[in-house]
């Protein structure tokens, strides 16, 4: 799909990315197009997936989620189903805000999101150390954010 994005779509994308709050109108007008061809733009871009979804990004520690720890887990069996298991699994855990197989080390890190350490010990129990095929979890606790960005680096 990225041989059919041209410069009017990277543009719309990043504005996009920056604040998807803006009206179609004030999209147009940082854009440099006219409404309904940006309309029609964000629509395809939706459609065809490459806009997955539009959020409000909040800040943790205003809502009291001011504990944010990286998860290193390695599972016993790593066979297509085991490893899937583990995906829905932490999929219904809100506090568990991104999810990545990774090779080469642990099978999985996780990046979560709790309000402090009684709720970071609740989620490991509940989602990674009650579960039979959880060898090892090693973590992280962050003391300090730098960057924190949910854009996308384009063209």
């Amino acid at each position: 799909m990225t041989d059919t994005l041209d410069e009017l779509d990277l543009r719309i994308l990043e504005q996009l990315q920056e604040d998807a709050s803006v009206t179609n109108q004030q999209l147009a007008e940082l854009v440099h197009a006219s409404p309904p061809t940006c309309m029609r733009r964000v629509r395809r871009l939706s459609e065809s997936g490459i806009i997955q979804k539009q959020v409000a990004i909040v800040d943790p520690a205003k809502v009291g989620n001011t504990l944010t720890a990286i998860l290193e887990v390695t599972l016993d069996v790593q066979s297509a189903e085991s490893l899937q298991q583990f995906e829905r699994t932490v999929a219904l855990e809100a506090s568990v805000l991104q999810c990545y197989r990774v090779s080469s080390g642990p099978d999985f890190i996780l990046i979560t999101q709790v309000t402090d350490m009684p709720a970071y010990h609740a989620l490991v129990h509940r989602a990674l150390t009650a579960q039979m095929n959880v060898r090892n979890v090693r973590s992280f606790f962050s003391i300090h954010r730098s960057k924190f960005n949910t854009g996308i680096a384009l063209g």
